[in-house]
């Protein structure tokens, strides 16, 4: 589907489908010349997601649909991200060739040109995916071209942003989905090196088990052990055009690192789980797929920071090899772990990782990402992952961003008793909490802190948010959904504008 941009106060091309939109208890904001039959008009309440549908009394040839927004006051940007997919699904449904959305410029101010802009075509991109890889028979595109027609300069300005992020987080989906015979340690680097040709200002470097064995990473090492596939930790390093200016006598915030869990198959290792939706664990590297996504976005972005994405590749397998409940392994740090539960094993690949980039890297701020434990899905469902961390102006300023993006967080405790449960017995950690202390999140969390020293950090376990969502539109179902990778975007967006 081509997607064009136009002014809404030009003369509109011709089409096989008008869409507009109406708020609550108003009349429908229609171009001028164009209305809805008499008894239709009365029936249209502008109710959010509201559908209408209809030939044109006068001033066009093509059929006319209305989505309904809502009361004005209620009006967001997740709102106009949810109608920019519903007006894409409608005229799919609908067998339109060409459709255009028109945007009343009155209406438009009521979130802003860019903000509509943005927010229609992440809905239409997003809200049009399909993952038909392995389908030999694949459902045609009826939707040939849609055109979104707003206020001149800034509307475009802010479609080219939404373009981007769409994309990017199309990109992840497709990652995310991708089964785990295709979609190995091999496969996810490769996809990280592809994306450093797309700019001169991004670099990759692959580490392999020989490379990780000299750093001593036991940990990451222990969980790949049991698989055939050699682990690989891949490293991205976006750099600015610029080297980023000191603000009064303190540096800005210039060097970010982000760490995603890139488990591409967890079949929990000699603690296996049990068979029952096993094939959904292609999804335990969702963290690692939304790092990436974040660099497919960074290639066409311009900012004035440093940005690292660090992400542990492996599988967890059951092999003659594998790890054993009880078994001991030694973290890079130095740190020993007693490893109770083959099962907990993403945070044994992030703590290496985590002292990577301490080592490596040395950034102002780190931001890791991982399915990291069922938990977190049973305190906060599917529509919030959680956060917690060491640094409270970090998880509000992530919990904003995630607000604005419709990717959102609700904050978890993380206190020094939870801390100690992560004590082990006759080594320095264990993997798991004593059984039924709860809070598996959030221990989860405290052992991952003692691998980021003093450094600004938050955790984000999106477990229960990286694929089963609700329907929100513009996404939701079983498939994955790219969370985190928008959030993050939009958070170094806002970090580079202080």
């Amino acid at each position: 589907m081509k997607i064009t941009i136009a002014d809404n106060s030009g003369r509109l091309p011709k089409t096989d489908l008008l869409i507009a939109f109406t708020l609550a208890d108003e009349s429908p904001s229609l171009p001028t010349g164009v209305r809805f039959p008499a008894a239709l008009h009365k029936q249209i309440k502008g109710e959010f997601r509201e559908l209408k549908h209809t030939d044109a009394a006068s001033g066009t040839k093509a059929s006319v649909l209305s989505i309904g927004l809502g009361k004005k006051a209620e009006l967001t940007d997740e709102r106009a991200r949810r109608v920019g997919a519903l007006a894409v699904q409608r005229a799919q449904a609908l067998g339109a060739a060409h459709a255009l959305v028109w945007l009343d410029p009155k209406l438009e101010s009521t979130l802003g040109s860019r903000a509509f802009g943005q927010a229609l075509i992440e809905g239409a991109l997003m809200g049009s995916y399909r993952f038909e890889t392995y389908k030999n028979k694949k459902k045609a595109d009826k939707l040939k071209e849609l055109v979104l027609a707003g206020g001149g300069k800034e509307f475009k300005t802010g479609a080219k942003h939404g373009r981007t992020r769409a994309e990017a987080n199309l990109f992840v989906r497709d990652l995310q989905n991708t089964p785990g015979n295709d979609m190995r340690p091999r496969e996810l680097a490769e996809a990280a090196q592809k994306l450093a040709t797309r700019s001169p200002r991004i670099t990759c470097t692959v580490l392999e088990r020989a490379d990780m064995k000299k750093l001593g990473m036991g940990a990451l090492l222990g969980v790949a052990q049991g698989s055939i596939e050699p682990p690989l930790l891949v490293h991205l390093v976006y750099r600015p055009e610029k080297s980023p200016a000191r603000r009064g006598d303190k540096a800005a915030v210039t060097k970010i690192a982000l760490v995603g869990k890139g488990l591409t198959f967890d079949t929990g290792g000699i603690s296996i789980k049990p068979a029952g939706k096993m094939w959904d664990m292609k999804y335990d590297m969702s963290g690692g797929a939304a790092v990436l996504g974040v660099f497919h976005a960074l290639s066409e972005l311009d900012l004035p920071m440093e940005v690292h994405g660090v992400v542990p590749c492996s599988e967890n397998m059951p092999d003659a090899a594998a790890i054993k409940p009880g078994d001991v392994v030694r973290a890079m740090n130095g740190t020993t772990i007693e490893v109770l539960n083959t099962d907990a094993e993403g945070r044994l690949i992030l703590c290496d990782a985590l002292c990577y980039v301490q080592k490596k890297v040395g950034p102002d701020v780190i931001i890791d990402l991982a399915t990291l434990t069922g938990a977190v899905g049973v305190a906060l469902g599917h529509e919030f992952a959680g956060v917690m961390g060491n640094d409270s102006k970090l998880r509000h300023d992530l919990q904003l961003a995630g607000e604005s993006v419709g990717e959102r967080l609700w904050p978890l405790p993380l206190e020094d008793f939870h801390k100690d449960q992560m004590r082990g017995e006759i080594a320095d950690l264990k993997n798991i909490s004593a059984e039924g202390l709860g809070a598996g999140s959030t221990t989860g969390g405290a052992f991952l802190w003692n691998f980021v020293g003093k450094t600004s950090w938050a955790h984000l376990d999106i477990a229960g948010t990286a694929w089963g969502s609700m329907n929100r539109d513009w996404v939701g179902g079983s498939l994955g959904s790219g969370f985190g990778t928008r959030l993050l975007l939009e958070f170094l967006e806002r970090r580079a504008a202080l």
